[in-house]
Parts: structure tokens; C-alpha cells; sequence
């Protein structure tokens, strides 16, 4: 089957990225959400990136204007899903809800689409049993910013066929990504490593062995690692990291279990870049 069409569920930081990605690629996007400021936001962040690739030289204004001419939105379900070849979720990583959200895709895409989630630590699985097109669903875990970096992880679920599994590594391709292949596991990879790395960071800094920026520092130029574990999960929001440690912690036992002072920190509402404040202080 060939992919032409990609519905985008969920217009957060994770779901306007893959978007602009899947767009500039040349694909159709519809970008659906129920909240219109949402929405609004989204497409000001698309444009304005696209303008940063503009004044950068990574892509030329006729062509940064094709690719947001083919961004569409919605705030309703159905009509994002009428005529999707591949739908991607973003919504929160709480089981319940990606359930009912494939529940009802599952009821209103065409019978071909087949249907990926961008969950970071959810089983595919789980998510696939709320739909009867078990063997069409597959996860697609993107990495911030979508639009930027190479990686996809394309996690298989217990019935993901091969035809599925291709499709789904045929589109990260044309987006420009390189993919690897997860058999289902809690984390996948990256975000079992990370949850790890992550977690004795925030261990260190309140046993009082380092400061946050010292050890950011020493991941950057001791690991050669871009960021350090506090940049990194000041961007993803500790709240989200929190989360994805518990399940790791529920599914794959204590070594997981979050620091105090990660739990700390989302208790008083520092959540990281996009509040203006996490580890670190932000300008708004």
C-alpha cells in the first residue's frame, strides 16, 4: 500500500513535529485536535520553524510554502480519519485514553489505514486490542524535535504483520529518518536508556555529588551526549518522564523506580521548558 495521506492525532510539541516532517516530505497531513488554541498554536510554531529553515538555508520559501500548504486541521475526529492511509497518535501516555482513541479509529478510518502510535513506553499490544485490525497496528516513537532528528523506533506488537511493519518503515524513510526495528519491550530502547541515565542524575544531584550543571556538563563533553540528562528531560517535561519511569517501574521492577527529587520537582509544578521552568528557569 502506498502512503499518501497521514493523519496526525494530537497537535502537541510531538504531534505539529511529525507534521512538519511528514509534510515536508510531501505527504497530505490533516493535524487534528479538539482544543482550537491547540491547533492555533501549532500551525505559528510550524511557520516559524519553516521561516528559521528559510533564513538558515535548509530549504528554499517556495518550498517551505508547499510544505505548509500541505498541513491541514481539524478539531474533529472523523474527518481526520476519513481518508488517512496511516494515522500517527500523540495523545497523552495514558493507556486508557490511546485505547479509546484507536477504539474509535479503528471504527472510522477506511479498512486499509493502518494505525501507529508514537507512545514512548506503552505496549503495542495492549493498544492493538482495543481494535479489530490488530495486525495494522505498530508503534512509530519519534524523538524531539520530530522534525529534526533521525531516529524512529518502529515497535512491533504481538500481531504487527510484516506488510504493516513495512509501511511503517517505508514512511520514516521518506521523512528522511533512520529506523530501527524494536521487538515489543517496556522503554523500547531509547527510553529504557534514558530513563536510566535520567534517573541517577537526579540521584547524584540530591545526594549533593555534582550540581545539574556540572553534570549536564560532564554528559556533553565526557560522553559526547548533545544535552544532559536535566536539558533533556527539562524539554520532554519531567511530568512525562515521571509517568514513563512508572511504568517501567510497574512492568519491569524497583530499579526503576523514580528519584524523589524528579518527583519533587513535578509536585511543585516545575514541568520542565514548556511551563518555564524545570530543573532549569526559562524565559517565557
Amino acid at each position: 500500500m502506498a502512503v499518501k495521506n497521514i493523519a496526525v492525532i494530537g497537535a502537541g510539541t510531538m504531534g505539529r513535529d511529525i507534521a512538519h516532517a511528514a509534510a515536508a516530505a510531501g505527504y497530505e497531513v490533516i493535524l487534528m485536535s479538539r482544543n482550537e488554541t491547540t491547533i492555533n498554536k501549532a500551525t505559528s510554531i510550524i511557520n516559524k520553524n519553516l521561516q528559521k529553515a528559510i533564513e538558515r538555508g535548509k530549504m528554499t520559501a517556495e518550498l517551505a510554502a508547499e510544505t505548509l500548504g500541505r498541513i491541514k486541521t481539524t478539531n474533529n475526529l472523523a474527518e481526520a480519519a476519513a481518508s488517512a492511509d496511516l494515522v500517527i497518535e500523540n495523545v497523552p501516555e495514558v493507556m486508557e485514553t490511546k485505547q479509546e482513541v484507536f477504539r474509535q479509529l479503528d471504527e472510522l478510518c477506511p479498512p486499509h489505514t493502518v494505525l501507529a502510535t508514537d507512545t514512548s513506553a506503552k505496549s503495542i499490544s495492549e493498544i492493538a486490542s482495543a481494535t479489530k485490525r490488530v495486525d495494522k497496528v505498530v508503534g512509530m516513537h519519534f524523538f524531539n524535535p520530530a522534525y529534526i532528528m533521525k531516529l524512529v523506533e518502529i515497535n512491533r506488537g504481538m500481531e504487527t504483520s510484516d506488510e504493516t511493519y513495512q509501511i511503517a518503515a517505508e514512511v520514516a524513510q521518506k521523512m528522511g529518518k533512520e529506523s530501527i526495528c524494536v521487538n515489543e519491550s517496556p522503554g523500547f530502547v531509547v527510553t529504557r536508556l534514558n530513563a536510566v541515565l535520567a534517573n541517577e542524575a537526579f540521584k547524584m544531584a540530591m545526594e549533593g555529588v555534582a550540581s545539574p550543571a556540572d553534570i549536564d556538563k560532564a554528559c556533553k563533553l565526557g560522553l559526547n551526549h548533545p544535552m544532559g540528562p536535566f536539558e533533556l528531560i527539562d524539554l520532554v517535561g519531567l511530568d512525562t518522564r515521571v509517568r514513563i519511569m512508572e511504568e517501567l517501574q510497574r512492568v519491569l521492577g524497583e530499579a526503576y523506580r523514580p528519584s524523589p527529587l524528579m518527583v519533587k520537582y513535578v509536585k511543585a509544578g516545575r514541568l520542565g521548558k514548556k511551563v518555564g521552568k524545570g530543573v532549569y528557569l526559562y524565559e517565557k
